[in-house]
């Protein structure tokens, strides 16, 4: 503080911080759709749909250079796996795997998932 002046990085940074607190703040106090962007990342982390994830994130622009620095080809736009687990113990595509040896549908999770995006792009 008072250092100098701060830098077209330092104010972006400083947005984004605010923004993570007073998400934070919206979901403690338990306000009326806080919830809803946080339900939809994680509906699109299950789905694997990368570019929404990005999209969601409070800060799509480093969210996404996260994910470009471990898995930066196009592929991995598409991918059913991230960096941290890798293809074999992601849990997500477990138990997609699983529920669909079972039988089961995912289509209702879609669904959600579709109705969450609804409510936010209002």
């Amino acid at each position: 503080e008072h250092l100098g002046l701060p830098n077209a990085d330092d104010v972006r940074q400083g947005v984004i911080a605010y923004k993570i607190a007073a998400h934070a703040a919206d979901v403690a106090r338990q306000r009326p759709g806080a919830r809803d962007r946080d339900d939809a990342l994680s509906y699109a982390r299950f789905l694997f749909d990368w570019n929404k994830q990005f999209e969601l994130s409070l800060d799509p622009e480093t969210a996404r250079a996260m994910h470009d620095e471990t898995l930066p080809d196009d592929f991995y736009k598409e991918a059913k796996f991230c960096s941290m687990c890798g293809p074999k113990f992601c849990s997500m595509n477990v138990t997609q795997v699983t529920e669909g040896s079972l039988g089961l549908d995912q289509k209702e999770r879609e669904q959600k998932f579709v109705e969450l995006l609804a409510k936010i792009e209002k």
